[in-house]
């Protein structure tokens, strides 16, 4: 209990980050059309900072996608597969993308302040400010995987992420 409701806090802060940084692009780039056609050119900065965002609100987002089975996936054999087979599976799952997550985390941590020298060109800011999404992303990602478990994931047309605690 404890833990859906720990998956559902980090689900809606997660998604709310990343809807915030979506809608920063979304007025960075309606900012940058207006300007284009006003003064004729737009901001150096405006297609750096909606890169910026659009890359965290996806980094941001995934962990709640992957707890709710909304992310694309194959799963065929999860179907298919009853009884030690399907648990085994699940578990091979689940395993494989918490040491990929945790390995991202990791590896994109340490390049985010290997480029803390460079700035970048349009904000003038240091790179490691924008870079610091990726293991931000990955690290909410494992976390919210670890919490998760080795339990199925929700299919299409499920009511809700609980529905796959119930069936396991």
């Amino acid at each position: 209990m404890f833990r859906n409701t720990l998956l559902s806090l980090l689900g809606r802060i997660t998604t709310g980050l990343g809807g915030l940084a979506l809608l920063v692009t979304l007025i960075d780039i309606l900012y940058g059309v207006v300007t284009r056609y006003l003064v004729g050119q737009a901001p150096i900065w405006s297609d750096e900072l909606a890169r910026y965002c659009l890359i965290a609100s996806a980094l941001l987002i995934a962990g709640n996608v992957w707890v709710r089975g909304e992310h694309m996936r194959v799963a065929l054999l999860e179907r298919k597969l009853e009884g030690v087979a399907r648990r085994a599976l699940l578990a091979y799952q689940w395993l494989l993308t918490l040491v990929l997550c945790t390995a991202m985390t990791w590896w994109s941590w340490h390049y985010a302040f290997s480029v803390s020298y460079f700035t970048s060109q349009g904000l003038g800011i240091s790179r490691t400010i924008p870079m610091l999404a990726m293991p931000l992303g990955f690290g909410l990602l494992a976390l919210q995987v670890l919490l998760y478990g080795p339990r199925p994931l929700p299919q299409a047309g499920d009511a809700s992420p609980d529905v796959a605690e119930d069936a396991s």
